[in-house]
């Protein structure tokens, strides 16, 4: 039985702006979605000390075909940034 409620607005599910996001049935990227989600965790639920390990996630999930490829300024990543990086990881 379904209750009607007069003023009630009904739900009109709509597509995601990107368009499907399928799960990873095959734990393709599953390494770096828990460092991800470690990391999440581990900084107090400070998504902006994780950038990192989200673009190691997303760029999993585009090399796997689990998402379209998408240029990383339009996932709100900056080319300053992988600068940054780089120079941490080479010393």
């Amino acid at each position: 039985m379904s209750v009607m409620t007069f003023g009630m607005k009904k739900f009109n599910p709509t597509a995601p702006d990107k368009g499907s996001f399928p799960l990873d049935h095959e734990g393709l990227c599953k390494k770096e979605m828990i460092k991800y989600m470690m990391c999440i965790n581990q900084n107090n639920k400070d998504n902006s000390a994780c950038r990192q390990q989200a673009k190691d996630y997303l760029g999993c999930r585009m090399d796997n075909n689990l998402m379209s490829k998408e240029e990383w300024s339009k996932l709100g990543f900056s080319e300053s940034e992988d600068t940054i990086e780089q120079t941490k990881s080479n010393k």
